[in-house]
């Protein structure tokens, strides 16, 4: 088979049936295939069914039993199982216009480029189909803030955040990514050098549902972004630091309002372990959590042992604070940052520690906090 074209879906069976039908027009002449990766519970499966009876290209649903990774997740699920290993990544919202394949292969015909990407942002794109003035404002301020962090890797890629492109997956190892985001193709272009090349699209409006993006996406791209460009640890302090702002303006606020530093610090540092814990949940251990142990047991670990770091530190605050005559937001400061290699320590090594029956692969945590990436 010459292609392989890797829709991940979630519930998006509505727009199936026009996307098979616009790819079959565009592919005419290439042996191809359509492969969903669904991980909704729609009649999707039903619908693909019917097509492959009118289609000339290969039309085939694999739905996951567990949706690990997310979307980035169904992506290289889907690099793993497609028979060509030229694949072309797409969204099944018809966002991405079928009719854009044909250019993708074409340039990769040339034999010059192991990644194909679909940009927004050439001469002949745009990105009108995006909601809203602040869905594009916050499209090109993420766009430009990981080109800034990957000058070398990214210097050819106007739109590394895009879903739709075409790699040679012969390119790849498909087992040094972690998907733990929906920017697949960021974390396939800084892993590795690739020799890239763009075609331009028109980003259209979504064919039907709603725009999945989200506060948390959000935050997991920005994890995803700094576990890339610095290891596992940089998305945990990137938490941290939001954690520590959230701790010392909490102790400032009740400061200022004559409360005893003492129990501000107490207030602060438990509305921090728990703020802090969904972020970890969310984003930093997020593609941990499948092979760890239960939410609850995640939980607990992390509250017992965040209160008994807390519990040494509030005196070493109090320390500071009356023998070395520090300011409590000053001593505060200073005892988070200590605090901080003990806590990421504990969280890789014991709050997502892969469960007893996985045990071979429990030095995983360790390796990846250790991994920078160094385009």
């Amino acid at each position: 088979m010459q292609l392989s074209i890797i829709v991940p879906t979630y519930n998006e069976g509505q727009s199936a049936v026009e996307l098979i039908r616009r790819a079959d027009s565009a592919l005419q002449g290439i042996d191809a295939e359509i492969l969903f990766v669904d991980d909704g519970t729609d009649d999707l499966p039903e619908v693909v069914a019917d097509a492959s009876s009118w289609a000339h290209v290969s039309v085939r649903v694999r739905r996951r039993p567990a949706a690990t990774g997310g979307l980035s997740g169904a992506v290289v699920e889907g690099l793993r199982h497609a028979r060509s290993n030229i694949c072309i990544v797409m969204d099944g919202d018809l966002q991405h216009p079928p009719e854009v394949l044909r250019d993708l292969w074409e340039r990769h015909a040339r034999g010059d480029a192991d990644v194909v990407v679909a940009s927004r942002y050439v001469d002949g794109g745009d990105a009108d189909g995006l909601a809203d003035v602040g869905r594009v404002l916050v499209s090109r301020l993420s766009t430009s803030i990981t080109r800034a962090m990957f000058p070398v890797r990214l210097r050819e890629v106007t739109d590394p955040m895009t879903g739709f492109f075409l790699v040679d997956t012969a390119t790849l190892d498909l087992d040094e990514l972690r998907p733990r985001g929906f920017k697949i193709l960021l974390e396939l272009l800084v892993r590795r050098q690739h020799r890239v090349a763009e075609v331009p699209f028109v980003f259209a409006s979504r064919f039907a549902g709603e725009s999945k993006a989200t506060v948390r996406q959000g935050v997991q791209f920005l994890a995803q972004v700094a576990a890339l460009r610095f290891g596992r640890m940089s998305s945990f302090a990137v938490v941290g630091a939001f954690g520590a702002a959230a701790n010392i303006a909490i102790v400032w606020a009740m400061t200022s309002l004559g409360i005893d530093y003492l129990l501000a610090a107490i207030v602060a540092a438990e509305a921090t372990i728990l703020g802090n814990f969904v972020l970890f949940e969310l984003a930093v251990f997020r593609d941990m959590r499948a092979e760890a142990s239960t939410l609850a047991g995640r939980f607990w670990r992390s509250f017992a042992f965040n209160n008994v770091e807390s519990a040494v530190r509030i005196p070493v605050v109090a320390l500071l604070v009356s023998g070395v005559h520090l300011s409590s937001v000053l001593a505060t400061a200073l005892t988070l940052a200590v605090a901080f290699i003990a806590r990421f320590l504990f969280h890789s090594l014991v709050v997502y520690r892969p469960r007893a029956s996985r045990a071979p692969q429990a030095s995983a945590p360790v390796s990846e906090a250790a991994e920078a990436i160094t385009p």
